[in-house]
């Protein structure tokens, strides 16, 4: 199985890496940020670098569609993971259309309102997971799961 992790750097970064347990056996790649923190913790990981500011951001959001499609079209991941930000929308759709099983973390933070890439990807997930039971009443097919932290 081959597994994308994508999503921006800093806490959403932090959060799919708490995953390791779960990745750390697995062919992998990273899309993420160029910024230090994804540098240092992904040193040794494969890593693809993508476009910000992402949030309602029309330009980063196309120039990461397009990415998006050369990057998946090259790796063909089996299964794609993220917990947002923006830049998970256009890996999500490409991947979708591209047959990889969708998996979503709506972020810990969130416990009563949706996030905006949570309310975008929401309807193409396979599985969508979150972290307080309270988020079941925003997200009715999700999965509670608990903390990650």
């Amino acid at each position: 199985m081959k597994v994308c992790l994508v999503g921006s750097s800093g806490g959403h970064l932090t959060h799919l890496y708490m995953l390791k347990p779960f990745w750390k056996n697995k062919d992998r790649f990273w899309v993420t940020f160029d910024k230090e923190d994804a540098r240092s913790k992904l040193k040794c990981e494969k890593m693809y670098s993508c476009y910000y500011p992402t949030n309602r951001n029309v330009i980063a959001l196309i120039k990461n569609t397009l990415l998006a499609i050369k990057i998946l079209h090259k790796e063909k991941p089996d299964l794609i993971i993220s917990s947002g930000a923006a830049v998970a929308v256009p890996f999500f759709y490409i991947g979708k259309l591209m047959g990889a099983k969708l998996i979503y973390i709506e972020v810990f933070d969130r416990y009563d309102e949706p996030t905006l890439t949570g309310k975008m990807v929401y309807p193409i997930t396979d599985k969508f997971i979150v972290e307080w039971e309270s988020m079941k009443k925003v997200y009715p097919k999700s999965i509670n799961l608990g903390s990650i932290f």
